[in-house]
């Protein structure tokens, strides 16, 4: 889409669509949190500190309690990773 000022404007789908299957985010969690991104997780102690991975259309990919896994994990899979605070 091109707006009126003549730059262009991607929406969040469209970005997140540029790096589908080619770069993955990770984030830390709390296990207080894991429910919302993760609905078939099991239920896990509170206060848990936790690192995931996501596509980038936030499709999750892995959840641990290991941040290298997920970095291991985005190698396997080909994927750039960036960090997400």
């Amino acid at each position: 889409m091109i707006a009126k000022s003549g730059k262009n404007q991607l929406s969040a789908n469209d970005l997140a669509l540029l790096g589908a299957g080619k770069v993955g985010y990770i984030r830390k969690m709390r296990s207080e949190d894991v429910i919302a991104r993760f609905p078939d997780a099991p239920e896990l102690n509170p206060g848990l500190e936790l690192w995931a991975l996501f596509g980038a259309d936030g499709t999750p990919i892995l959840l641990t309690d290991n941040r290298s896994s997920t970095f291991y994990r985005a190698a396997e899979d080909e994927l750039k990773t960036v960090a997400l605070h």
